[in-house]
């Protein structure tokens, strides 16, 4: 017979295994349960956004000719035709000189000269 003054051990051994089984079925369930709801959307403009370009790469070869894009100019010319041409730019867009390896180092200072005189502010040279 038992006493009264007896402390009863408490087994939480089945509960822990239990609580294990079930947290994993959950775990397992989670991620395939899926819930839908209908919502409606708000119809967009119908207007393009332009994107505006973030670079510019001027490239000047051996004979003194400057392309930009698909634009060719002389060297001559250049100044007036940049300044004509893309004074409506953004004056913070990153523009980039590549030169070729053989003309002189004065023909390379005009392009920058003329390029900071439009009022861009990045100007970079490209060495390869």
């Amino acid at each position: 017979m038992y006493s009264w003054d007896d402390t009863p051990d408490l087994n939480i051994t089945p509960l822990v295994d239990v609580m294990l089984v079930l947290m994993a079925i959950l775990m397992i369930t989670a991620p395939t349960i899926t819930f839908q709801e209908q919502i409606t959307l708000p119809q967009g403009s119908k207007t393009v956004q332009v994107e505006k370009p973030t670079t510019l790469t001027i490239r000047i070869d051996k004979a003194l000719k400057i392309y930009i894009k698909n634009d060719t100019y002389k060297a001559d010319t250049f100044a007036d035709d940049f300044v004509n041409k893309y004074a409506n730019y953004d004056k913070t867009l990153d523009v980039y000189i590549r030169a070729h390896e053989d003309i002189q180092y004065k023909h390379v200072i005009y392009l920058l000269n003329t390029i900071k005189s439009a009022g861009f502010e990045r100007v970079s040279l490209l060495t390869q």
